[in-house]
């Protein structure tokens, strides 16, 4: 890594981590605790559900990830001078993050368990993106991503299948 970019680095990641930081703010918001609501209790939730401990563990390493693995495409983008790819994938990771917090409004706040499936989907979609974007320019940094649209995906056949026992 060159010198600029390990100047850079703390920058972006400040940046990256603050917006991941806001996102799962806003997100557990909407949620807080839902395990100790009725309204989820009394959901008919498929066998596949994994344990309530197991999302705040997966959702801190994986905004862990998306903080780290953009701040590095960032970094090498703004080495190269690439501003307009920077911006792309700025944006990118703003509009996926704003998809990720809207989910747990949607499902958790609203309680609108058809429109769920449909945000998980669009949020594995973007995420899809997101990983294929950073993967461009930073091979390890994108391979590093993998594990997030891999969880949208699951969370959106856990949504579909929570709608479709509760319809």
């Amino acid at each position: 890594m060159s010198e600029q970019l390990l100047n850079r680095l703390p920058k972006n990641l400040a940046r990256t981590g603050a917006f991941t930081t806001v996102t799962a703010l806003v997100g557990s918001a909407a949620g807080r605790s839902p395990e100790k609501t009725s309204w989820f209790r009394n959901l008919r939730k498929p066998a596949f559900q994994p344990p309530a401990v197991v999302f705040p563990v997966v959702w801190t390493a994986l905004y862990a990830d998306i903080a780290v693995s953009s701040a590095i495409a960032l970094d090498r983008l703004q080495e190269e001078g690439d501003r307009a790819d920077e911006r792309r994938l700025a944006l990118a990771l703003l509009a996926n993050l704003a998809v990720n917090a809207g989910w747990s409004w949607v499902f958790f706040r609203s309680h609108r368990l058809a429109a769920a499936p449909v945000i998980a989907a669009a949020l594995a979609v973007s995420s899809s993106d997101l990983a294929m974007r950073v993967g461009r320019v930073d091979r390890s940094a994108g391979l590093a991503l993998v594990p997030y649209p891999l969880w949208c995906s699951f969370a959106t056949v856990l949504s579909a299948a929570i709608w479709r026992n509760n319809r």
